[in-house]
């Protein structure tokens, strides 16, 4: 063993001292991203209650057919309702597991899932619900051990469902506990939140929290105000400390497309929408980014191009202005599961989807999108999908480095000599990123690829978890 290592350090001596590769390396810079969602057996699981050999030959369709699609980051619902797709000590098992909320699966899904998508070097940001509890307002109808139910004066309901309290300071408390523990326990590459904040207005009805306004709210003569400061103090205590544990991980947040509108604020957007993160959902993303509490800001941006009431072609370059020197990465949620529906009918066009892409490459600052949902996407909705494997996403990408996220360049690799089709490297990287003259072929985790059929010449890279890249090795020609 120890003669072997000292081969090793001698192949290393006299390797590295070789020149980088000759052949320029390029590749794609874009997050391209997809949603899967479990609340409700949206995408997955399709149905409670299956087994677990079926559950995960689901999981890994999913993930094979979105890494053939040119996917390279899925974004994981793993706490849809308040309750878990892991072992918690805090909550327990999700209903949309096993039909039964805290029925124990049998096996453990995250790790699963994390692990599963690792293989196939595709991002795993972990997905959760910060406030709602149950989509259904009966709270006897929750687990035993449920939090709501040890503790019902966290628990408010509106609309017929049941949320916690983001005016309780012991429920802000309680929510960053238990992001922070599954972050701690788990491989993930980011933590993310999606538009729901304080609940969409339901008509008729008013968010049941005068008195806890009451109680908590000294110091601002505003109700508005005091809301939202209530989900700051949560966004901005999560960044730090979750940075603080794992530096490399990325906090992100996909909020409703529309900040403000400019007949509310002159700095808002040409839009006329019936709802507002600001003033609606208490969000104010705006005050996010500019302290730089988020990685990452992904607006649903689910309108078409010329759209009246909220025109994309607007909103791309509002949201682009707002991230502007800040070092906070700009993606877009897209509206896959509008496609082919008429309302507005510009979604009966194959060609909106695919413009909006084109849009986000043209304008500065926008690094990629994500789309929902992925029952839908892959049903190929008016060929998009196909779309996006043969055109769009054709040619791989590497995720964009989130400048506010932490990470180094590794060293370059080293290219072994050929053996039969199959090139090996050694490096000490998360991935690596293999370039056929001189363009990429594919990111993996490993060290060793089994090439094409044809005479090119090849080169590989390393790259860290945050997608920093090294220098290229040396080349080797493969006929």
């Amino acid at each position: 063993m120890r003669r072997l290592a000292i081969a090793l350090a001698a192949l290393l001596t006299v390797v590295v001292t070789l020149p980088a590769a000759a052949a320029t390396t390029t590749a794609a810079r874009e997050l391209r991203g997809m949603w899967i969602a479990s609340v409700a057996n949206i995408d997955w699981p399709t149905k409670p209650g299956l087994p677990v050999a079926q559950q995960k030959a689901d999981y890994l369709s999913l993930l094979d057919r979105a890494k053939a699609t040119g996917v390279n980051a899925v974004f994981v619902q793993i706490r849809p309702t308040a309750d878990s797709f892991y072992p918690s000590a805090l909550e327990p098992w999700s209903q949309y597991l096993t039909g039964t909320q805290g029925r124990d699966p049998g096996y453990d899904p995250l790790r699963f899932l994390v692990s599963e998508a690792h293989k196939r070097d595709l991002e795993f940001h972990a997905w959760f619900n910060p406030y709602r509890i149950s989509l259904q307002g009966d709270a006897t109808l929750l687990a035993p051990n449920h939090p709501a139910r040890l503790h019902p004066d966290w628990v408010v309901g509106y609309g017929g469902q049941l949320y916690y309290n983001p005016g309780i300071p012991a429920v802000r408390q309680f929510v960053e506990k238990v992001i922070l523990d599954t972050t701690r326990r788990y491989d993930i590459d980011g933590v993310h939140f999606d538009d729901y904040f304080y609940p969409y207005p339901v008509a008729g009805q008013q968010f049941p929290d005068r008195q806890t306004f009451a109680r908590y709210g000294g110091g601002f003569p505003d109700i508005g105000d005091w809301r939202r400061s209530n989900v700051d103090k949560l966004i901005s205590e999560l960044s730090s400390r979750i940075h603080a544990m794992k530096p490399w991980i990325a906090f992100g947040v996909s909020p409703f497309g529309i900040w403000r509108d400019a007949r509310t604020d002159p700095t808002g957007s040409d839009t006329q929408g019936g709802v507002h993160d600001y003033d609606d959902l208490y969000a104010d993303t705006r005050t996010w980014i500019r302290n730089h509490w988020v990685d990452y800001i992904a607006p649903q941006l689910y309108w078409p191009v010329g759209y009246t009431i909220a025109d994309y072609a607007k909103l791309l370059p509002w949201w682009a202005h707002e991230v502007a020197g800040t070092g906070v990465s700009l993606y877009i949620g897209q509206a896959v599961y509008k496609i082919g529906t008429a309302s507005p009918a510009a979604w009966l066009d194959p060609a909106e989807m695919p413009r909006h892409i084109a849009l986000d490459r043209a304008t500065p600052g926008a690094n990629g999108d994500i789309l929902y949902n992925t029952t839908t996407l892959l049903a190929d909705p008016l060929g998009f999908t196909d779309r996006l494997r043969t055109d769009l996403y054709a040619r791989p990408a590497i995720v964009p480095v989130r400048p506010t996220v932490a990470g180094h360049t590794p060293p370059a690799p080293i290219l072994l000599p050929l053996t039969g089709n199959t090139l090996h490297w050694i490096g000490f990287a998360t991935s690596y990123a293999v370039y056929q003259d001189g363009n990429l072929l594919t990111t993996l985790r490993g060290t060793g690829l089994t090439l094409p059929t044809g005479r090119h010449s090849y080169a590989v890279t390393a790259l860290d978890r945050t997608h920093h890249e090294s220098r290229p090795s040396t080349t080797e020609e493969y006929r």
